[in-house]
């Protein structure tokens, strides 16, 4: 079983940026779909961004252009790259993997916080 843990979630001004790191506790095949999802206060876990079997990377059309999402060699992280962050994009941020077999797992959850 993959476990997945997240860290660099925090409190931050709009317009502000933070980097949100994803470790996983095995190495993961290039086959994997790794990526995040969101869910924001009273809302339903959301689709963020993922890099797919091809290493080709998708985006939700509300972070496209802010966000960047990036996987080292290794393929044992990912990073989610936040720029230009709105107070829409307060969630708590999963980080998950879909492996080939169809199994996805996630992690526990990162906060973000944007505020004035």
């Amino acid at each position: 079983q993959v476990q997945l843990v997240e860290s660099g979630g925090g409190s931050v001004r709009p317009g502000g940026s933070l980097i949100l790191s994803c470790i996983a506790s095995e190495l993961l095949f290039s086959s994997d779909v790794l990526g995040w999802y969101r869910q924001p206060p009273g809302k339903q876990r959301g689709f963020v961004a993922s890099f797919t079997s091809t290493s080709s990377s998708l985006y939700a059309d509300s972070v496209k252009g802010r966000f960047t999402i990036s996987m080292d060699n290794a393929k044992r992280k990912v990073d989610l790259q936040m720029n230009s962050l709105k107070p829409e994009d307060a969630a708590v941020y999963y980080c998950y993997t879909r492996r080939t077999s169809g199994i996805t797992y996630w992690g526990q959850g990162t906060q973000v916080t944007v505020s004035s």
